[in-house]
Parts: C-alpha cells; sequence; structure tokens
C-alpha cells in the first residue's frame, strides 16, 4: 500500500449512532492519516504482509467499530480494558469481547484536565478525556470497563468513570505471596460472576477452555513474532513490531493470530533470503518500561528515525502481554481460574513489591533480542516505573549495559530534547 493509498476511514453515520461528538472527532482520520502515513508508510522494505496491519489502523474507527456493533446486537457484551491484568478468557467464555480503550493521545488530555489533576499519568487523563469528551468510539461502544488497582491515578479515576460508564474493578494484589493469589483468586471469581451477570450467559468448563486454547494460540503467535524480530539483521522494524502490538488489544482475536502467523511464515522467507530492514551493523536497541497506547509512536519513531532499530519491548504493550501462557489441563471451572490466576501472577508489573523478577526478565529478555542497549521509557507521573528504573539501571551498570532513562508525555514539545538524548545514546552504542 502506497501512503497516497492509505486513508483512515470516517463514518459519521455510526459515530452519531453511538452518541459521539461528531464534529469534534471528524477531524480525527485526517489527523491519524496523516501521521500513519509519515512514521509507518515512510518505511522502505516493509514485509508485504504488514498490509493487513495497516488495514486495520484505516478501519480503526470505522469497520472494526461496525463489527463491535453487530456483537452487541447479536447480544454479546464488549468490555474495555486498559490493563494486561485483565483475564480475557473470562470474558470470551460467556461470549463477549474485550478491546483496548482510548488512552495514547494528547488530543483528548484537556478534557479530562477539567475534573482530574494536572499531575496525574497522561495516559490516564488521555482515557478519561476520551470518554468525557465523547471522542472514542470504542469508549462509546463498551457495555462496561474493566478497571483494576495497579497505580493510585487509575483506581481512584475508576470512581469517576464509573458514572459515566459501568466499570468493574478488580483488586490487584501488591505482592505474590500465597495469600495475595488467594485474594486474586477470588477477584478473578467476582469478576466472572460480573461477566455472567453483564452476558446472562453461564462461564463453562468448555466455554473457558476454548478461550484459554485461543488466546494461548494468540500469545504463541506474538512469541513466534518477537523471536523473528531478534535475528540479526531484523526482517521488520521496531516501529511495525510495536503496531502489531497495539493491535493485538483491538482486532478479533482468531484473525489476528491467523495474520500474525502468515506474517511470521513471510519473515521466515525474508530471512533465508537475506531480505531485511536495516544493515547488519545497525545499532539495536531494546525498550522497557510503561504502556505505549495506540497511538503513541513517539519513542519508536525517535529511536528509529536516528539510525538504531528496535528489537524487542518490554512492556504491556510487549512481551508482558504473551510471554505466559496459561496451563489448558484443568476439567473444572474452579481449576481454570486457579491456572489462569498463576498465569496473570506472572506478569511482572512495577506495582508489585518486590519485583526482582521483572529486573531479571528484562535482563533475559535483552540477551535474546540481541540488544547493544536498553531504553527504559517511564510516562511522566508514573511514580512505580520511574523508582524501578533505578534497579534497571544498576543492572545495566552491573552487566556494562548502555542505559538511557527518558520521562515524557504524549506532547510533541520535548521531541527536540529526546532527539538529542537518543542520538548521543545511540552514538555510544556505536562506540
Amino acid at each position: 500500500m502506497t501512503p497516497e493509498q492509505f486513508e483512515v476511514k470516517a463514518n459519521p453515520a455510526l459515530w452519531e449512532r453511538l452518541g459521539m461528538n461528531v464534529e469534534r472527532f471528524s477531524g480525527m482520520p485526517k489527523m491519524l492519516t496523516e501521521a500513519f502515513r509519515g512514521i509507518y508508510l515512510s518505511q522502505k522494505n516493509r514485509p508485504a504482509r504488514m498490509e493487513y496491519f495497516d488495514g486495520m489502523i484505516a478501519e480503526l474507527h470505522s469497520g472494526r467499530v461496525e463489527e463491535l456493533m453487530t456483537a452487541k446486537d447479536a447480544g454479546r457484551p464488549v468490555v474495555g480494558t486498559f490493563c494486561v491484568y485483565v483475564p480475557e478468557e473470562v470474558i470470551m467464555a460467556v461470549g463477549g469481547i474485550c478491546v483496548g480503550l482510548c488512552g495514547g493521545s494528547q488530543g483528548s488530555i484537556p478534557d479530562a484536565e477539567k475534573v482530574l489533576p494536572r499531575n496525574i499519568c497522561p495516559m490516564v487523563k488521555s482515557a478519561f478525556g476520551f470518554k468525557l469528551g465523547k471522542i472514542c468510539p470504542y469508549f462509546q461502544a463498551v457495555d462496561l470497563v474493566y478497571g483494576e488497582t495497579t497505580c493510585d491515578a487509575k483506581k481512584k479515576t475508576w470512581e469517576l468513570l464509573d458514572r459515566e460508564v459501568p466499570t468493574h474493578v478488580m483488586e490487584i494484589p501488591q505482592m505474590k505471596r500465597a495469600r495475595d493469589k488467594a485474594l486474586w483468586l477470588e477477584e478473578a471469581k467476582d469478576f466472572t460472576s460480573k461477566m455472567e451477570e453483564v452476558s446472562g450467559k453461564k462461564a463453562t468448563a468448555e466455554g473457558i477452555g476454548a478461550a484459554i486454547r485461543v488466546m494461548n494460540a494468540k500469545r504463541l503467535a506474538l512469541q513466534r513474532l518477537n523471536d523473528l524480530r531478534h535475528h540479526t539483521p531484523s526482517p521488520i522494524s521496531g516501529k511495525d513490531m510495536l503496531l502489531i502490538q497495539q493491535i493485538a488489544f483491538y482486532d478479533d482475536p482468531a484473525r489476528f493470530t491467523a495474520k500474525v502467523n502468515e506474517l511470521c511464515d513471510e519473515l521466515e522467507e525474508r530471512i533465508a533470503a537475506g531480505v531485511a530492514v536495516a544493515p547488519a551493523a545497525t545499532p539495536r536497541v531494546m525498550v522497557s518500561g510503561t504502556p505505549m497506547a495506540l497511538p503513541n509512536w513517539k519513542l519508536h519513531h525517535l529511536i528509529e528515525s536516528a539510525g538504531a532499530i528496535v528489537v524487542n519491548e518490554e512492556s504491556c504493550i510487549g512481551t508482558r502481554y504473551y510471554k505466559d501462557l496459561t496451563n489448558e489441563s484443568a476439567a473444572t471451572v474452579d481449576e481454570q481460574l486457579s491456572l489462569l490466576t498463576d498465569r496473570y501472577m506472572k506478569i511482572d508489573c512495577s506495582c508489585f513489591t518486590p519485583n526482582d523478577d521483572r529486573v531479571d526478565q528484562v535482563l533475559a529478555e535483552y540477551r535474546a533480542s540481541g540488544a547493544q542497549g536498553l531504553i527504559d521509557y517511564c510516562l511522566q507521573f508514573c511514580h512505580t516505573y520511574n523508582i524501578e528504573a533505578v534497579k534497571l539501571r544498576e543492572m545495566c551498570e552491573r552487566e556494562g549495559i548502555p542505559f538511557l532513562a527518558i520521562e515524557t508525555d504524549y506532547s510533541p514539545e520535548d521531541v527536540g530534547q529526546l532527539q538529542t538524548r537518543i542520538e548521543a545514546f545511540i552514538e555510544q552504542i556505536r562506540g
């Protein structure tokens, strides 16, 4: 697809049906079209099967939302989420659809700041502002929002969000002891009951088992893709990988899995033929830290525009989402929920203390990816990740790994400063 052919589609009739602020949202497709053309379609030698994922962005505010509305009309609940701790399998087991919500744009933050404090996480403000301003079709389509207690800003914002859309809050323990697993399991049971109430359907062992298999297949496909990008030279850019990982939270799971595996087939062919997106000598950078919600492409674009390539993301929009599978051996709902709890407790969010497992995981992924430097990315006012960067820096010093900590938001105001720092970091890697 050429840049001229790409266009994010508009659907004012659909947006009107959703009760959106159509006049205000009408400029969004053009803005996203221009950004996507400049950031993504300007890349050279992209894999041909990226066309599907480009098409998902083209249909982001139209075709995919229409699919959700068709499902709702058929009685299937749509659940909006912000976090990888949501047990998607439970939603799917009762016929529901899990979809990520908007939270990666500067444009909605002024709406949120009319209510919320300015000095909190930009992702929380962005998401809340999208709902207040009625400028996110996904927020307008959902029947229920899944909230969690991974940070103070989130758990207090859910109280206000519940006034706008039904919001179920799941308590995420802050430690990983046996008593914490017991609490988490009870929360998973409560969420299952909530989904049964919303859907009017019972979560059966057969339904949960089928959903576990679907999600395991999706995670395996993403693991396969991430392993292939680690090849030197890489057959796919970091920006394209980031895009795919973001789309993972929006697309139909089975369809997404099939398309990722088709792309992996192509990447294997490219590797065998010696086709890459950058020379083998290109500096390789790994990114760790806070999530990068769609359409937050700022850091990856800066890194790759400066002549490096991103080869791994230790992030919720990254390996934390798909590195662990769920044991499929359980025969009862109680056993399945227990095994799901085991799987979700392996996610190394910075909300946990102690959290040395995350430092070990970052180092393991760094080595597996063939990276030559680590950039730790933190959204402003995300205190847990910001403080945990101290341990990552110490680990990098011990291991002789070039390290750069970046704290930023969604605005373009610091792009020049970040560009200078990133360019210097890449020169450090080059030696």
